[in-house]
């Protein structure tokens, strides 16, 4: 007797099904397939050999799963929402191998939405109905268009409402709702001759500098930063147009607009910070408390979440 449910109209050839798991009307797995438990497979889907299914997964009608997805744990994905696994796909021509796509921890894909081969979806992040997915999507992210472009980041307050104009605010340093991360409103000089804004170190600049970079050019679907330090500070200034900055602590995740020289925004290490949607002039310098250094980099998503756990 099994511990799961295959529809009479069901075609269930794999035994690797787990506990709780419903397998509707018209849906096909093939003997490889590994589906998890308390899943919810509907009706007309389609999983190949190939296909590793984690828990609570909802599965909507009409999708095909092909060889080499990987769907992790509280992933929903939408009806007639469509993969591939070849992106030169020939009649009768096999490749050695099928490239690999993977959908990360609790990530939602709408309906409809196309996912080109070898990406991969990261934990948390939302796919957009309709969206043609033709790169990977950042953990958290929200994609959506075609080709898709991220357009905001699940969970992040809109911190607008901790930037009131500087003749409204008697301290220039606001924090933000992330530990540790502070806005600060730079000293801003106009006159007929043009305008100046300036910062001191240590001051308005919490940190002796050792490094500076300029991020510039950006087209605007494209992401920087990604990443945590952990030990290194930073200090970000949009010094023309603007890009969009959002922090994470582990718990709290808060987006800022960046659009003005006069504005600045502290990243303490062990924050996560992400920059995007530059306008097509913008300029951001950032300055570093430290040289240099790789191994201060924490890349991974994942790595910086099991980091902050700790």
């Amino acid at each position: 007797m099994t511990d799961y449910f295959v529809h009479e109209r069901a075609i269930c050839e794999s035994t690797n099904i787990g506990e709780g798991t419903r397998v509707w009307a018209f849906a096909h797995i093939l003997p490889g397939a590994v589906v998890g438990t308390s899943c919810n497979i509907c009706d007309n889907v389609f999983i190949e050999n190939d296909v590793t299914i984690g828990d609570r997964v909802t599965v909507k009608c009409g999708v095909q799963l092909w060889d080499g997805i990987v769907v992790e744990d509280d992933v929903f994905i939408g009806p007639n929402a469509t993969f591939t696994n070849d992106l030169f796909p020939r009649s009768k021509v096999y490749p050695k191998q099928f490239a690999r796509t993977v959908i990360r921890q609790g990530a939602s894909i709408g309906a409809n939405a196309t996912i080109l081969a070898n990406t991969e979806i990261g934990a948390g992040a939302m796919v957009g109905a309709g969206a043609v997915i033709t790169r990977s999507v950042p953990p958290n992210a929200i994609a959506v268009g075609n080709p898709a472009r991220i357009i905001g980041y699940v969970g992040a307050k809109d911190g607008a409402g901790d930037r009131t104009e500087p003749e409204a605010r008697p301290d220039p340093v606001t924090a933000s709702s992330v530990n540790g991360v502070t806005l600060h409103e730079l000293p801003l000089i106009g006159d007929m001759r043009g305008s100046l804004s300036v910062g001191e170190f240590e001051r308005s600049v919490p940190f002796q500098p050792k490094r500076y970079f300029l991020v510039f050019d950006v087209p605007s679907r494209e992401i920087r930063g990604e990443h945590a330090h952990r030990r290194c500070e930073q200090f970000l200034v949009c010094v023309r147009g603007s890009c969009k900055a959002v922090v994470y602590d582990g718990e709290q995740r808060a987006e800022y607009l960046l659009d003005r020289p006069s504005l600045g925004i502290y990243l303490p290490p062990m924050v996560w910070g992400t920059q995007y949607d530059y306008s097509s002039d913008a300029v951001l310098l950032v300055f570093a408390s430290d040289y240099y250094d790789a191994d201060d980099y924490i890349r991974d998503y994942n790595e910086f979440e099991s980091l902050i756990r700790r």
